[in-house]
């Protein structure tokens, strides 16, 4: 996994929250809306937790990332930092009720790696919950067509919700909830609006793409 950005701007990637507060509302709302009602917040861990903006929210206690400078901001958002990639979780065999891979799996080195491990530390009635930008939506393309003018995305393989759901279900997993939400550019969203970030059933107009799934023979 890419480290090298998210480690020496940190600053820079933690101001993007503050900067893009509505579509941050609306990325958090999309993830709350597919959480169990209920599960062990003791044994949930995000993967590529950065600084812990949606750990900390979504009371996610472990927090792995590559990137060390990341992880001194997740702790003091009350989030446990592991360093760690995704492809290799120093975690036992089921051992969660909870992971949380959100936007990662762009910049992974290997996704199936990534998501035979995701399925070898969750519990049999564990719940994964995925997010991923998606490059087939109209705000998608831009995303993709501009990347390379961002240092963060510079070296991302953005996916398209049918290629994750695709590639959950070839890891052995089954998906049970699909959502979406940022349907215009980022940057125009309202940060204090007293409505409900827009989230949608489903998947292909909304940039953000959120999927929930469970070990399909739980």
């Amino acid at each position: 996994m890419t480290a090298a950005p998210f480690e020496s701007l940190v600053e820079e990637y933690d101001d993007w929250f503050e900067t893009n507060a509505g579509a941050y509302r609306a990325e958090k709302a999309a993830l709350e809306d597919v959480l169990p009602e209920e599960f062990d917040h003791g044994r949930s861990i995000e993967v590529g937790v950065g600084t812990g903006r949606f750990a900390a929210p979504l009371g996610i206690s472990v927090g792995i990332d590559p990137a060390r400078q990341p992880l001194v901001r997740a702790r003091s958002r009350g989030v446990d930092p592991v360093r760690g990639v995704a492809e290799f979780l120093p975690v036992a065999d089921g051992a969660l009720d909870l992971v949380a891979i959100v936007t990662v799996l762009s910049f992974v080195d290997d996704i199936e790696r990534t998501l035979s491990e995701t399925r070898r530390v969750l519990a049999a009635d564990g719940t994964l919950v995925v997010a991923v930008l998606d490059r087939s939506t109209p705000v998608g393309r831009v995303y993709q067509e501009h990347k390379a003018e961002n240092p963060f995305y510079a070296d991302a393989e953005f996916l398209t919700a049918d290629e994750t759901e695709e590639a959950l279900e070839q890891a052995g997993f089954a998906v049970d909830r699909r959502v979406q939400t940022i349907f215009e550019d980022p940057t125009s969203l309202e940060a204090d609006s007293d409505e409900k970030p827009t989230v949608r059933d489903g998947h292909g107009t909304g940039l953000f793409a959120v999927f929930r799934a469970a070990p399909a023979d739980s």
